[in-house]
């Protein structure tokens, strides 16, 4: 397949990622008992920091929008890049790389600290990203 085809998957995959992310950790309810106590706790505690108050939850928050900013600025470049990846395949080799080491790298991250779901479709963004590069190093695909 071409590598236009894997940087579009590779897109909604990353879109996909960025909705479920906010929808489901940002503004998810938590669980009644444990979770409930400690977000209540995240929220209760006010500090000052660098001029600002602030809570845990504030932090907690504001990270969790940051990625889902983050997750939907990769799926507009991903697109983007799937357009110019037939001009310049080359070119885009090094980018690619770069954005396939990070997802690999958020994958075990997300291994560590999270669970199962958001693992899988990092891994798969990452399947896609590889399968561009190779696409891109194949010489016949000129």
């Amino acid at each position: 397949m071409k590598a236009t085809i894997w940087l579009r998957s590779a897109s909604i995959l990353a879109l996909l990622h960025a909705i479920l992310h906010t929808v489901g950790g940002v503004y998810g309810a938590p669980a009644p008992g444990p979770q409930q106590i400690a977000v209540a706790a995240m929220k209760s505690n006010i500090f000052p920091v660098m001029g600002s108050m602030r809570s845990q939850w504030d932090f907690y928050h504001g990270m969790g929008l940051a990625v889902a900013i983050f997750l939907t600025a990769e799926a507009i470049i991903f697109w983007l890049l799937s357009n110019v990846v037939r001009k310049d395949e080359v070119g885009l080799q090094p980018v690619l790389v770069a954005f396939l080491l990070g997802y690999l790298a958020l994958a075990i991250v997300s291994t560590q600290y999270f669970f199962l779901p958001p693992v899988i479709v990092e891994l798969l963004i990452a399947s896609c990203l590889l399968m561009a590069i190779v696409a891109v190093r194949r010489p016949e695909r000129r």
